[in-house]
């Protein structure tokens, strides 16, 4: 039988997965009447078994005992990926865990096409790490050995925006020439490319792309800024100790509003040294809450609460958190401008990485005639108000936000692989 191919978008926060049918990228079913899938993992330590998905998320509000872990190509790049994580009474290495979930989208694949697929398109952000070419460069070994030692057999990368171009190619009638930004999970990503009919028939598209350049900024970030800014307070962040000289320590609040920093609160020393700085505190009824979020588990809850407010202000001027504790609930209101507040400073190194490319591709903004959005944190209006700012000529291009790189690395796929 022969060889198939396909293409996989494996994000921090969401995956797909698609190939090509009668011409045209198809992204496959990774759950029911879903082709999007949370990047997550759960390790269900009731029936030994491993969730992905919604089904992995679900075990976890279910309360079920294990562990969830989300956010994992965070680690692609990092020291973290060398080290393992306690699962029951094994040690896991991070690299593992992202290659079983590859494996899962692999077999997705194979279960859709009928057949083996060896061949596969990778996507990857333009950096894993800023300003650190062999960290960089380490982070796509890794991806690459993880998805080898899953049976991939031959594997090919493409940057996520140029995908993503790939993608808006498809509607394009005239040439435009088009900012391609991609606001994932993890990273944000941006490419100034030529699109036409005609050129999207082309094999060899180095010419068109101008530029490529990213940040390690995404979502997941914007998620973190505004649990700092909004939860952490309430469970006693930069709260004073009882004498009045000094804030609270602040590493295991940053690690609660963290995705990938969480497990590191579940250990008996963290729980030790929560309960001395309970002692301390001048409010120690603040740090208590935060006791009965690492003792229940709960940190991935709480930052899916204030995921959930996030989103929400993407319509609405006004949302808020809520946290169920032992005790109480916790609502806190939130407003629009307060998310803004929150994330501006980081919404201005956006704007700066697209000047940056925009100087890299030797082009004046004005010049760009279209703006394709895709990845979901490109909904949030201050980000986009604040780039589409930036280009005076250019109209705004609705991409599908979660479903425009994977189909872009299925077309990909088949151009390179033929199958």
């Amino acid at each position: 039988m022969r060889a198939l191919s396909g293409g996989i978008d494996f994000g921090t926060s969401n995956s797909t997965a698609g190939f090509m049918e009668n011409g045209q990228p198809r992204l496959i079913e990774l759950e029911r009447g879903e082709v999007t899938m949370p990047s997550a993992v759960f390790f269900n330590f009731e029936d030994n078994r491993t969730y992905f998905g919604r089904s992995a998320i679900s075990c976890y509000t279910e309360n079920a005992e294990g562990r969830l872990l989300r956010a994992l190509k965070s680690v692609l790049g990092s020291s973290l990926i060398h080290e393992k994580t306690r699962i029951k009474a094994h040690s896991i290495a991070f690299s593992d865990i992202i290659g079983s979930f590859l494996h899962f989208l692999k077999d997705s694949l194979e279960t859709n096409l009928g057949g083996p697929v060896d061949n596969i398109v990778l996507g990857r952000p333009v950096q894993f790490v800023d300003d650190n070419p062999e960290a960089d460069r380490r982070a796509q070994d890794e991806l690459e050995k993880a998805a080898q030692r899953r049976g991939f057999k031959h594997i090919e990368f493409q940057f996520e925006p140029i995908a993503a171009a790939l993608d808006y190619e498809q509607q394009v009638s005239g040439e435009e020439l088009a900012l391609i930004v991609d606001i994932g999970g993890g990273t944000s990503d941006f490419s100034v490319v030529r699109v036409s009919s005609e050129r999207a028939k082309q094999a060899d598209r180095k010419d068109d792309i101008l530029a490529s350049h990213g940040v390690h900024i995404g979502g997941t970030d914007f998620d973190r800024l505004l649990s700092i800014a909004h939860l952490m307070p309430e469970l006693g962040y930069r709260t004073l100790t009882k004498d009045g000289k000094r804030q609270l320590p602040a590493g295991y609040y940053i690690d609660l509003a963290t995705w990938q920093r969480i497990h590191m609160l579940y250990t008996n020393k963290a729980m030790t040294d929560l309960r001395q700085i309970r002692y301390e505190a001048a409010q120690p009824e603040l740090v208590e809450r935060m006791i009965d979020v690492v003792s229940n588990r709960q940190g991935h809850a709480a930052v899916a609460e204030v995921e959930r407010a996030k989103i929400a202000l993407t319509d609405l001027t006004e949302s808020a958190i809520e946290l169920p504790l032992t005790e109480e609930k916790l609502h806190l209101p939130v407003t629009r401008d307060e998310l803004n507040d929150a994330i501006r400073v980081t919404v201005e190194r956006v704007q700066k990485a697209v000047s940056e490319t925009l100087v890299n591709a030797g082009i004046g903004p004005e010049r760009i005639t279209a703006l394709f959005l895709t990845g979901g944190s490109s909904a949030i209006p201050l980000l986009r108000e604040s780039v589409l700012g930036m280009l005076p000529a250019a109209s705004v291009v609705e991409g599908d936000m979660f479903g425009s790189v994977g189909r872009g690395l299925a077309l990909d796929a088949g151009r390179r692989f033929g199958v």
